[in-house]
């Protein structure tokens, strides 16, 4: 008895092993492990800390902190955040199991199920316990960041700054290999709008970190909204033509600063940039039918034109991986550096190239690219239907799945 008392603000699989111990009155020895180390000094803390308990007002403060949390806590954190705040609130799960397909929120329902007959007041106190340990990370986090590393306000996924005349749209979720959600399509099309709008002469997109782009990330499939998957797959569909167009459209020169790894639709777009400088270790993968889909980003066009079609043929439709020197011959890529100096001589030539007549620039532009404009956008959209099309079908679907089955057994 003395350890399922000591457990209530305990971690949350400690909470749940001693009160099976309790509950089912199995022998203590199954829980020895967790509850020998719950007998020390701060057990104390522990009885005293849930004889207490965590009031109603506790619980709000807590949840509003989740909110100003300024890093992303990941994904194990916050489906231990939403199974302690189902427990609080309604007590045991009491739903049914959601379908195989619907990943994120067979994900949720089997942690709140996790958590069998954990009292309210138990989980609620837990709930609070664990965003507070958040919030002093995440204050420790931010106090030791440099003040130009952090974002600027209006931008969670993307960092966007203006200096000698360059504007530069930095994807800002390197621990995820800057992979794209739907947030960040959003937030990359209007820093584009704004960045068109600005006194800038060029605009640079780039990566944080070893990678410049992951592609999609791949949750974006798995959370189907109540209104149900033709709805997730049309709103996509608007999402992404949405944001390849405002690429088609950009009037400034735009230049790709590929800082390492490529793939998916970081690399599909690349056709639409004026440069696409990148470092020898950046490699560029288009998987589409490796995971059941097809090719985006105006790329079913521009990548035959760029390369030819037998080139393109193998990037496109069997996903052939290239290196930053075979894509630069191919003509996907302006020019390749060595890593070690790839920032430096980068940014180098970008400022002197800021430092050009600005309307010039942008009326070379508009006369190189008017003439494919209307086409681009007919193909931008031919492209969208069909990939609406593919991610309703079961071929996409089971394509997905086999690449969670697989990446869950790394």
């Amino acid at each position: 008895p003395s350890c399922c008392i000591g457990s209530g603000t305990g971690n949350i699989f400690q909470e749940k092993q001693c009160i099976l111990v309790c509950t089912d009155r199995q022998p203590l020895e199954i829980s020895l492990p967790v509850c020998s180390s719950l007998k020390v000094p701060a057990l104390q803390l522990h009885v005293s800390k849930t004889a207490m308990g965590a009031s109603q007002k506790d619980f709000e403060n807590a949840m509003n902190q989740v909110k100003l949390l300024k890093e992303d806590p990941g994904n194990e954190v916050k489906l231990k955040l939403y199974a302690l705040y189902k427990q609080a609130t309604e007590g045991p799960c009491n739903t049914p199991k959601p379908g195989v397909f619907d990943l994120i929120n067979k994900a949720k329902w089997e942690a709140w199920n996790a958590l069998g007959s954990l009292p309210k007041e138990t989980a609620r106190q837990n709930y609070v316990d664990l965003v507070s340990g958040l919030s002093s990370s995440s204050d420790s986090s931010s106090q030791a960041k440099p003040e130009a590393d952090r974002k600027q306000a209006g931008y969670e996924t993307v960092v966007m700054t203006s200096e000698d005349g360059i504007t530069k749209i930095m994807l800002n979720r390197p621990a995820k290999k800057n992979a794209l959600t739907q947030q960040m399509y959003q937030e990359i099309i209007l820093a584009l709008e704004a960045a068109s709008k600005d006194d800038s002469t060029i605009t640079v997109l780039t990566g944080n970190g070893d990678y410049y782009s992951s592609g999609n990330d791949l949750t974006n499939f798995t959370n189907i909204p109540p209104d149900g998957v033709e709805v997730k797959a049309k709103n996509s569909a608007i999402l992404l033509r949405n944001f390849v167009g405002s690429f088609i459209d950009f009037p400034k020169p735009l230049v790709a600063v590929v800082n390492g790894p490529a793939v998916g639709i970081s690399v599909t777009v690349l056709g639409l940039f004026d440069l696409v400088y990148a470092t020898d270790r950046a490699t560029f993968h288009t998987p589409f039918s490796h995971l059941g889909q097809t090719p985006e980003g105006c790329s079913s066009y521009t990548f035959p034109k760029i390369m030819g079609p037998a080139k393109a043929a193998e990037m496109l439709i069997f996903g052939k991986k290239l290196t930053a020197g075979e894509a630069c011959a191919q003509g996907l890529v302006t020019e390749v550096f060595p890593d070690s100096t790839f920032q430096k001589e980068v940014w180098t030539r970008l400022k002197a190239y800021s430092k050009l007549p600005q309307n010039a620039m942008r009326i070379s532009k508009q006369i190189i690219r008017s003439q494919e404009k209307e086409k681009l956008h007919a193909i931008n959209a031919k492209e969208s239907s069909i990939l609406q099309e593919r991610w309703l079908s079961s071929e996409c679907m089971n394509a997905i799945m086999n690449f969670f089955s697989q990446k869950a057994k790394l």
